[in-house]
């Protein structure tokens, strides 16, 4: 019997002793290896690296190769900034290079062609996007069909829409007439106030509009509450459902949003461009993807952020740029935009 009391004791004193905390795999090393932010801060400075090696005769050296590198790369950015909301709820929209040819071609013509106030048009075309976004929002939420099909028949369609509107021609500073001749005009002032330079030709407005975007999705995502249930039905979908969170709703405020993003780059291609071409944005959102990817946000959803598609946006954009000043073909680039693709997938799941 005293044996018995002896051995209960000793079972009770182990089991109020907490178990030692599993060690932490490469400890400090493997912690920083996990952080989505270290990683793709360590590819952006080997990018530089990178630069600095290939400098193609010394143009990496200028600030000027920068600042185009950042203007190049602005368009690119806003769509990563709608994309990246749209894959935190484990989505994905393939439609945004469409839609940025269609809000192209519609301020075009709005602009140039009708010579409406930009009051009315830039709001008009960013409607025209965020409609076509809560069309694939709507689908994909109420009709339980999947993201990868909805989007990619829209993608079909707003091509197909760009092309009709505009004739199949680009939307330029020749206007048709009635008769067939073409009467040629000047270029609309917003035009030239999009694609200008502020603080003396050394930033891009193209590129605060970028900025601005990654300010406003950053503050929508980490602050307020609607971001919140973003991650969460990323996360996991049915339990985000049985806690109240409105789902259906939300998926539809996302594509929204990316819709949104891709008028607003639209109006900035069409600026850059000063014209809407209905071919604009082919594969444009495939470097959409591969930014926020490569940024470290998981394409599984609940993870990831704007800052770190920020860091993705300047990986892409100055891969492209090093590549462009050492004259390497766009079939390379599209090569390597790939495989840049399935290694940042490979690292996120070595990492998860």
């Amino acid at each position: 019997m005293r044996r018995w009391e002896a051995n209960q004791l000793t079972e009770q004193r182990d089991s109020a002793v907490p178990a030692p905390a599993p060690a932490l795999r490469g400890g400090r090393a493997g912690e920083l290896w996990s952080n989505p932010a270290f990683t793709a801060a360590l590819a952006l400075a080997l990018v530089f690296i990178l630069g600095l090696i290939f400098s193609g005769e010394g143009a990496f050296y200028k600030w000027g190769t920068h600042r185009d590198a950042l203007r190049q790369a602005s368009v690119f950015g806003i769509l990563a900034c709608g994309m990246t909301v749209v894959i935190i709820t484990a989505g994905i929209d393939l439609s945004v290079g469409s839609l940025l040819a269609l809000a192209a071609v519609a301020f075009s013509i709005f602009s140039i062609h009708w010579g409406w106030s930009p009051w009315v048009a830039i709001p008009l075309c960013i409607l025209v996007g965020g409609a076509c976004g809560l069309v694939s929002g709507s689908l994909v939420a109420l009709c339980r069909i999947q993201p990868f099909i909805v989007t990619l028949a829209m993608m079909v369609f707003a091509r197909g829409l760009a092309k009709w509107v505009s004739g199949g021609m680009k939307v330029s500073t020749a206007v048709p007439a009635a008769d067939g001749t073409y009467t040629y005009v000047g270029v609309p002032a917003i035009f030239r106030t999009i694609d200008s330079r502020w603080f003396g030709g050394n930033l891009s407005v193209v590129t605060v509009i970028f900025l601005l975007c990654v300010l406003v999705s950053w503050v929508g995502l980490a602050r307020l509450r609607w971001g919140r249930y973003l991650y969460a039905i990323g996360g996991n979908e049915e339990a985000s459902r049985l806690s109240g969170v409105p789902v259906a709703a939300m998926k539809m405020v996302a594509y929204t949003l990316a819709g949104l993003s891709a008028a607003v780059a639209g109006i900035c291609q069409a600026a850059q461009e000063q014209q809407g071409d209905p071919e604009a944005g082919s594969g444009y959102e495939l470097s959409a993807i591969a930014i926020v990817v490569i940024g470290g946000t998981n394409l599984m959803g609940g993870r990831g952020g704007i800052g770190l598609t920020l860091l993705g946006t300047l990986i892409i954009g100055y891969i492209e740029k090093i590549l462009s000043i050492n004259a390497v073909g766009e079939a390379s680039r599209l090569m390597l935009t790939g495989a840049i693709i399935v290694i940042a997938v490979l690292i996120q799941r070595r990492r998860s």
